[in-house]
């Protein structure tokens, strides 16, 4: 069994943070919606609650075995928060989580990316 990358370990817990944060987000507006569209962030809520959970099966078994597409598929997460940021969107109005889900899903997706893309070896260096 080979150790883990100490980059690798704060990678994926980054990414696990952002999953869960997602998820619980989905069960608040499940449990309490607000106002008259309490139907609308129901479903919301159901959407986020199945991407939070799909996003942190992704990152705790694909992505911890270093499969390439894991690390593709997660850049939806800076870019689902960039969106929500750029979009004056929901929840919150402070939009602080916001920026710090972007650099918290920006730190887990950088941090390991020569695990996901090692340098090339060299087979005329190799031969000396």
């Amino acid at each position: 069994m080979r150790a883990v990358q100490p980059m690798m370990r704060i990678s994926w817990v980054c990414l696990a943070i952002v999953s869960l944060a997602i998820l619980f987000f989905g069960v608040v507006a499940v449990v309490v919606p607000s106002g008259e569209d309490a139907a609308l962030y129901r479903a919301d809520g159901l959407a986020s609650i199945g991407f939070g959970f799909f996003g942190a099966l992704i990152v705790l078994v694909p992505y911890r075995r270093t499969e390439r597409w894991a690390w593709y598929a997660l850049w939806f997460y800076p870019v689902f928060w960039l969106v929500h940021l750029l979009g004056n969107l929901p929840p919150g109005t402070d939009h602080i989580h916001q920026i710090f889900f972007i650099v918290l899903s920006l730190t887990g997706l950088l941090l390991p990316v020569r695990t996901f893309f090692p340098a090339p070896q060299h087979a005329a260096h190799d031969a000396r």
